[in-house]
């Protein structure tokens, strides 16, 4: 009998709930009504996204329910987020702030900005993937309108400082004004339902969350707008969202990232806590049973299920690949970048060289990652690792000079 497949990529993605699914069934089928209709059959669809809109905004700590916006995913919450706020406020400033290990979504809008007319300072990490406070004081300018900056790494699970950053701003804002005001963007994507969230403790203006990264569906995510806030639409077209988002909405999708949400976060301390053990254990055992390997990201302020360690003289895509064939599903970094050969950016940023980022394997969990799953990937890893040294020319020149630092330009 074939093994189960253990999947150990829930950051890339999650499996839909079966609790979500049904939820979502009848406004595929018999309620299927369009929302911006005013006929009768309509009235069931507005009210489900109300009762939606209420459980997102309860899951984040949100004062009311229509400061959450939905969105057709986390990319595009972060894109209206910062290209509305950096265009709406160009006539005063065009500095953006944000990090160099964010991801993609982040990153990639940035530059998009940079090439028309604006101002980027990426902030440097340490060797966790963690900004200084300090760094980020000194990088605003006058002109400095935007900052955005994670809340979880996608890839090294890296816990940002979120709250001190917000408790800074709002000081820094106090001082300037409301007309010079620097707003503040996180992607929290990667911990909504995952580690407790709450806006107006973290002092955000705005906060990005996607669905299928807590089980529920892909194609459907939100933005958090604080009241106040002016953020001009990203897509235009019609009415939907209160006038800032066109486009009919996917009533099923936002149906069912409200269950989603409500779910995720009612489980998430004794799942949070289960997953943090296991994390633990899986770190100590692999790096125990392994050797030269090492923990990447910070060892105790990260998520509680995110483990990512590299693997010395080996490439991570042959891992991954050979991890497959025995039915373990992982990942060497972001699922947007997981095809690319380059290596992974956050790693980089953390001081690694190219050769040491390219053994990279991140294993994150989901509600239904059992210690089983993680003991057969204890089994299978080290033969695997194994093999892949024994035709690595940098292993083989490196038993022979046993100077690794030479090899890789790297001081550890």
């Amino acid at each position: 009998m074939n093994q189960k497949p253990i999947y150990l990529d829930n950051a890339g993605t999650t499996q839909l709930r079966p609790e979500v699914l049904e939820a979502m069934l009848q406004y595929l089928t018999e309620n299927y009504a369009n929302p911006s209709s005013i006929y009768t059959a309509a009235s069931s669809t507005k009210v489900a996204m109300d009762e939606a809109r209420e459980k997102v905004a309860t899951a984040i700590g949100a004062t009311h329910r229509n400061e959450i916006y939905f969105t057709g995913s986390g990319s595009e919450s972060v894109n209206w987020a910062i290209k509305a706020i950096a265009q709406a406020n160009h006539a005063r400033g065009n500095h953006i702030i944000t990090t160099a290990v964010e991801h993609h979504a982040v990153l990639y809008t940035c530059q998009y900005l940079a090439k028309n007319g604006y101002d980027v300072t990426y902030l440097p990490v340490d060797k966790y993937g963690m900004i200084n406070v300090d760094d980020l004081s000194a990088a605003i300018r006058p002109e400095t309108t935007l900052v955005t900056i994670m809340m979880a790494n996608n890839e090294v699970g890296t816990l940002m400082p979120i709250q001190e950053i917000g408790a800074h701003l709002k000081e820094l804002n106090a001082q300037r004004g409301r007309e010079n005001k620097v707003f503040f963007h996180t992607d929290a994507i990667q911990a909504v339902g995952h580690i407790p969230v709450d806006v107006n403790a973290l002092g955000v203006d705005m906060l990005s969350i996607s669905a299928h990264k807590l089980h529920g569906p892909k194609g459907v995510g939100a933005l958090y707008v604080r009241r106040g806030v002016k953020l001009p639409p990203l897509i235009h077209g019609g009415g939907q969202e209160r006038g800032r988002r066109g486009g009919t909405e996917n009533v099923a999708g936002i149906v069912a990232m409200g269950v989603a949400t409500q779910l995720a976060v009612a489980e998430m301390e004794a799942l949070a806590a289960k997953h943090t053990k296991m994390r633990d254990d899986l770190i100590g055992k692999l790096t125990n049973a392994i050797p030269y390997s090492h923990l990447n990201g910070h060892p105790t302020h990260r998520l509680p299920g995110n483990v990512n360690i590299t693997f010395e003289f080996i490439e991570g895509e042959s891992m991954l690949l050979m991890l497959d064939a025995r039915g373990i599903a992982a990942s060497s970094g972001s699922a947007c970048t997981s095809g690319s050969l380059d290596p992974s950016h956050v790693l980089m940023a953390c001081g690694l060289p190219h050769e040491l980022a390219h053994g990279s394997l991140r294993l994150t969990f989901g509600k239904d990652t059992e210690v089983a799953d993680l003991d057969k990937l204890v089994e299978v890893l080290p033969p695997i690792v194994e093999r892949l040294r024994s035709m690595s020319p940098l292993w083989e020149e490196y038993q022979k000079t046993g100077n690794i630092d030479k090899l890789l330009g790297y001081a550890k």
